[in-house]
């Protein structure tokens, strides 16, 4: 985001600064004198192990520098909960760089009186007894006390997929499955085993696969794949158009699983599906897995509607591009696609207002909000967090 300069007192070292389209320009206020520096915000006193921000830091940044990606931004804001607008950070600022770890304790098994496996402690605000669980995309208790939390889950992620170039290529393949030689091999014309249907040779006996079963990788030492590597299998869709300017928004792929190497030849690899959203099949592509964490976010309360944005800022906002299965409308906890990326200076964990178009000479309507979970180059994968009526593609969006 587009920040203005506070004066020459002030250096603002904010999270992602963001193009014109994404500006908000209302910094944090009042500003106030901690020792030799101004700040919106009450930091403590500065421990031995703090690490000082300075002209140009940014939580992303920070993470990537201290945590090895950029992604475990949360961490530190979680780390350092003074900080009100993780978008705002001041040079001068004290941050605490350790990442909070809930301790282990071990339960005793039910009628045996042995210990039984270590488990996480939750909820040492009262006394260490769990707390009651939470509905998610609910504004809970904990994220009124201002508190992160999770804003989708691992499968959000891992089971959607993305929308990327149309001729984006793949350097993998599953070339056939343990299932492929498991009917009776029959002599003559009629051998199933020479004709090849959509999903691999006719005579498989299994042809939608999934956690467990065995595959063939058409890759192996030679191209680079080892034992142990992970790969994403890819399913490629069709092309998505813009809902308001019907240009070609890109080409949807979405994932079917996950497969790992269990070892490899010169040319060819075996490997075990470990994770299936969507059955696998012989000929689907595969890319190397690349590990998106979960993004944490602290919920506020949504926009008010006597508060609205303008028409005019709406006119070039952010839109709803693609529901994340085909739904014509949506709701809490659906995932969507949207037409910012990294490009724009989108990124994980950023959460939007969700507008839709009023009559000619009123203003927008605010009818929901949602989180980005993992953001390509021009699109990012969200998921709604709270709908007061259904949401439809083509509905705008403003930062929060």
């Amino acid at each position: 985001m587009n920040r203005h300069s506070l004066g020459s007192l002030l250096l603002v070292a904010v999270l992602v600064p963001t193009s014109g389209v994404m500006a908000d320009d209302k910094p944090p206020h009042p500003l106030h004198l901690v020792g030799d520096h101004w700040t919106a915000w009450d930091p403590p006193a500065a421990t031995p192990d703090a690490r000082i921000i300075v002209k140009g830091d940014t939580l992303w940044d920070l993470a990537k520098q201290i945590n090895g990606n950029p992604y475990l931004w949360p961490q530190l804001w979680e780390r350092n909960q003074y900080i009100k607008d993780a978008h705002w950070i001041y040079p001068g600022d004290p941050l605490d760089t350790g990442v909070q770890v809930a301790p282990a304790t071990v339960a005793e098994q039910p009628g045996t009186g042995e210990p039984g496996p270590a488990t996480q402690e939750v909820g040492q605000g009262n006394g260490g007894a769990p707390e009651k669980p939470e509905t998610p995309g609910v504004l809970t208790a904990n994220a009124a006390a201002n508190s992160p939390e999770p804003l989708g889950a691992e499968s959000d992620i891992y089971c959607t997929g993305y929308i990327g170039e149309a001729n984006e290529t793949f350097s993998y393949r599953i070339a056939g499955s343990e299932y492929q030689v498991m009917s009776p091999q029959l002599s003559g014309k009629s051998s199933k085993g020479k004709h090849d249907g959509i999903y691999g040779t006719i005579d498989a006996v299994k042809v939608g696969l999934d956690t467990g079963d065995v595959i063939y990788i058409d890759g192996g030492s030679a191209s680079g794949l080892s034992a142990g590597t992970v790969l994403t299998a890819v399913l490629p869709g069709s092309s998505v158009k813009h809902p308001i300017s019907g240009s070609n928004a890109g080409r949807l792929f979405q994932y079917l699983g996950r497969v790992r190497i269990l070892s490899v030849q010169e040319s060819t690899a075996i490997a075990e599906i470990i994770q299936s959203c969507r059955p696998l099949f012989v000929g689907a592509r595969l890319k190397v897995y690349e590990p998106e964490p979960v993004p944490l976010g602290r919920r506020t309360v949504a926009r008010p509607v006597n508060d609205p944005a303008s028409a005019a800022e709406m006119e070039s906002a952010a839109t709803i591009l693609l529901s994340g299965d085909g739904e014509i409308s949506m709701g809490q906890d659906h995932v969507l696609f949207i037409d910012r990326g990294s490009d724009e200076q989108v990124t994980p964990g950023d959460m939007f207002t969700v507008y839709r178009s009023n009559r000619e000479g009123f203003p927008p309507v605010p009818v929901g909000e949602i989180a980005v979970l993992s953001a390509q180059h021009h699109t990012a994968l969200a998921k709604v967090l709270e709908s007061s009526v259904p949401l439809f593609v083509g509905d705008r969006l403003a930062p929060k």
